[in-house]
């Protein structure tokens, strides 16, 4: 299930928790390389929701007044110090304000937030800006003035077409509501609208959810994100689940709804780039393959997650940066000293890799050996995996593929990524050990 987590929320991946992670005495990464950190993403989190869904455990949280101005202020300067903390020389490549539930915000604090971005970075009329929205008719109402605002990429939580299913769930729209507000967003950005669907649901079975999927391909634009819905402790969902009341599907039948979405996804002319997302017409997201590529990421907001070199104060390695997570205390940062950084982590060369190597995999291209030489120009993908007894069986099996181009996993074995990752960071590891004390 590790796979199927969103990636725009500031994405924190890898198999271990970030706070987890030590810093080490390895070789951090060098900014040496203009390419590694003359670009960044930026991600806006919006912390509010006006409801919590049955399943959802994100940073959220329902406001007890408007406080709008205060967060459109704080989102703004908090941008403005962590792009001159990073000293991006280049351009920021593309904008994501997730959640929450974004499409509360106004519009305006969209336009002032990529106003302050344009003051410090070029930011060209060709980047992404890509905005959640929650298909409710309040959110359809502001699809016209987030676009006027700067958005050209609409992300809508559809999730289902069922209505059983979206009261079990909690969402607070309806399959006509989700319909409409698909059929005005393709209106202004077509081609630039994506699709949230969640499978795995309460006693769906996979021949309903086959017809499910036919018929919001019907509607659909050009990509699609599929998300299997996972128990997270604490959410009213667990507890149903954990007292009976609901039933979920086993992983067999989710393993099966899966392989039955990518062939109907693949029939329908969409491609998949990655373990959950599938585009045509060059659809892809920039944004999302900017986290799955190793590239530097700027998290803005109340428990966004951030990945970059903070050059501006002399850094020489990435850091893992993680922004405080309560609304309130966050603002009172930001006020204060000009972000709301909680946590810095500075990450070890091995644990660069290791982030590169677990989100690459989840490419259907994988990692392409010029790439993987960006942040290891020491030791290669061959030296590290070419020798390895239990790689040789993943290949072998036609599982895992490793040749010219680079490694990946095969149409099978994208499925099993999540069994072969850990022995990919083992034979990392073990690589990586044996270099170091060779030297």
């Amino acid at each position: 299930t590790y796979m199927f987590r969103k990636a725009s929320r500031g994405f924190s991946p890898g198999l271990r928790r970030f706070s987890d992670l030590k810093v080490t005495e390895h070789v951090p990464e060098s900014p040496a390389s203009p390419r590694l950190t003359e670009q960044a993403s930026l991600y806006v989190h919006w912390p509010y929701c006006l409801r919590r869904c049955t399943y959802c455990n994100f940073n959220k949280y329902i406001p007890k007044e408007n406080n709008e101005d205060i967060m459109a202020k704080c989102l703004q300067r908090e941008t403005e110090t962590l792009l001159q903390l990073s000293q991006v020389s280049w351009y920021v490549n593309s904008f994501s304000q997730g959640g929450g539930t974004p499409s509360l915000a106004h519009p305006s604090t969209i336009a002032k937030i990529l106003e302050t971005v344009s003051k410090q970075v070029n930011l060209s009329d060709e980047v992404e800006v890509t905005l959640e929205v929650n298909p409710t008719p309040v959110g359809m109402s502001k699809l016209k003035d987030y676009h006027h605002a700067g958005v050209n990429r609409f992300s809508i939580g559809v999730q289902s077409l069922q209505a059983k299913d979206l009261k079990s769930l909690g969402r607070d729209h309806n399959s006509l509501d989700a319909l409409q507000t698909l059929a005005e967003a393709r209106k202004l950005c077509p081609g630039g609208v994506s699709v949230d669907i969640m499978f795995g649901r309460p006693n769906q079975t996979t021949e309903l959810w086959s017809r499910e999927l036919s018929e919001m391909l019907r509607v659909c634009d050009d990509h699609v994100s599929l998300y299997q819905l996972t128990l997270e402790r604490g959410t009213q969902l667990f507890k149903q689940v954990q007292s009976g009341q609901v039933t979920m599907p086993t992983e067999e039948i989710t393993a099966e709804m899966y392989q039955c979405a990518r062939t109907t996804l693949q029939q329908h002319g969409f491609q998949q780039y990655e373990v959950s997302n599938f585009a045509k017409n060059n659809s892809e997201s920039r944004h999302n393959l900017s986290y799955w590529t190793g590239r530097q990421y700027i998290g803005v907001g109340p428990g966004a997650h951030g990945r970059f070199v903070p050059l501006g104060e002399g850094g020489v390695a990435r850091e893992a940066r993680t922004q405080t997570l309560e609304p309130d205390v966050w603002i009172r940062e930001v006020r204060q000293r000009g972000h709301g950084t909680r946590r810095r982590i500075q990450l070890g060369h091995l644990e660069l890799l290791e982030e590169v190597l677990v989100m690459g995999m989840r490419m259907t291209m994988g990692i392409s050996h010029k790439h993987w030489e960006l942040f290891s120009p020491e030791l290669s993908l061959l030296e590290i995996f070419g020798g390895s007894l239990v790689v040789q069986e993943l290949l072998q099996r036609g599982q895992l593929i490793l040749d010219d181009r680079g490694l990946r996993c095969s149409w099978e074995g994208l499925a099993l990524l999540d069994s072969m990752l850990p022995v990919l960071l083992v034979e990392l590891e073990r690589s990586f050990s044996q270099k170091l004390a060779a030297n």
